[in-house]
């Protein structure tokens, strides 16, 4: 029985892991593909659209102590010279990339 409660606890460990990586692959995947541009791929800031557009980096102690909904907020709204997503990525999709962001920031 002991046995049993191992292999079902070591199975639901291993499922919730893999989630979290599915959902940073995915998070990571929609960040190169709409964000790095402006973002770069680091989240500083630092690429010449960045510069041009005066982008803030995500790696300033600001920028780190934002809560994880005011980036979602963002994110589907918009701000300043950034188009609002809302139309373009899911409500998981957001929820992803701002995930993503937050590995961006340790």
């Amino acid at each position: 029985m002991n046995r049993h409660k191992t292999v079902l606890a070591t199975l639901v460990f291993v499922g919730l892991a893999t989630c979290t990586v599915l959902a940073q692959s995915s998070g990571a995947d929609v960040y190169k593909s709409k964000c790095a541009m402006c973002h770069s791929a680091d989240g500083s800031a630092s690429s010449g659209a960045g510069k041009a557009m005066k982008v803030p980096s995500f790696l300033t102690p600001e920028a780190k102590k934002a809560s994880t909904a005011s980036y979602v907020a963002i994110v589907k709204d918009g701000k300043g010279k950034m188009p609002a997503y809302s139309s373009k990525l899911s409500g998981p999709e957001i929820n992803e990339v701002v995930a993503y962001i937050r590995t961006l920031q340790k």
